[in-house]
């Protein structure tokens, strides 16, 4: 069995357990993520537009955005890493790729937070995503850039025994779900 087919098998999983999460989502996930970034007022953070069945950040941002920058990601280009253009609650939001909407007007941040979506993760912060590589990438430049705390936004179902990883794929700092915060030592 490929490489490629591991990953393929660990993201029909990881999605069929994160469907069930997220019907059994009582609309509360966001509080553990909420009462982190509360530490972190005024830093510029990074978020995501959920799609799908992804876990919804967006009450956290909200409250971000009352105190500092928030962005979305947005996809310039295929095999790039992604720019996070300024969002806020009211802001005028179009269709971009992939079905997540990204602000009508780009004003782009650098963000020292960075709100991470995923498929699966496991206990050593090892990430499966969608397999673009976008957020590999992304997470790569802003490191070599400065400091940057990239953290796992999932439901707790999401988390795997073990994934099939590259050496190219990005560890995340800490994984944040609906009942927890997991911290590993980089």
């Amino acid at each position: 069995m490929t490489l490629e087919d591991l990953k393929s098998n660990a993201r029909r999983a990881a999605f069929a357990r994160r469907k069930q999460a997220h019907a059994a989502d009582s609309g509360a996930s966001c509080g553990v993520l909420s009462s982190f970034l509360a530490g972190h007022r005024g830093v510029p953070v990074a978020g995501y537009m959920p799609i799908r069945t992804e876990i919804d950040p967006l009450p956290a941002m909200a409250e971000c955005a009352a105190h500092g920058d928030v962005g979305v990601p947005v996809i310039l280009a295929q095999a790039q890493p992604l720019k996070f253009s300024k969002w806020t609650p009211d802001c005028v939001m179009i269709d971009g790729p992939f079905g997540a909407s990204i602000p009508q007007v780009d004003d782009f941040i650098v963000p020292e937070i960075v709100i991470v979506p995923l498929v699966a993760f496991d206990d050593k912060g090892g990430r499966l995503g969608y397999g673009g590589g976008f957020y590999d990438r992304t997470l790569e430049l802003l490191r070599a850039q400065g400091p940057v705390l990239a953290v796992g936004f999932a439901y707790d179902a999401q988390q795997a025994d073990q994934l099939p990883l590259e050496p190219t794929d990005q560890p995340l700092d800490m994984i944040v779900t609906e009942s927890r915060i997991i911290e590993f030592n980089r």
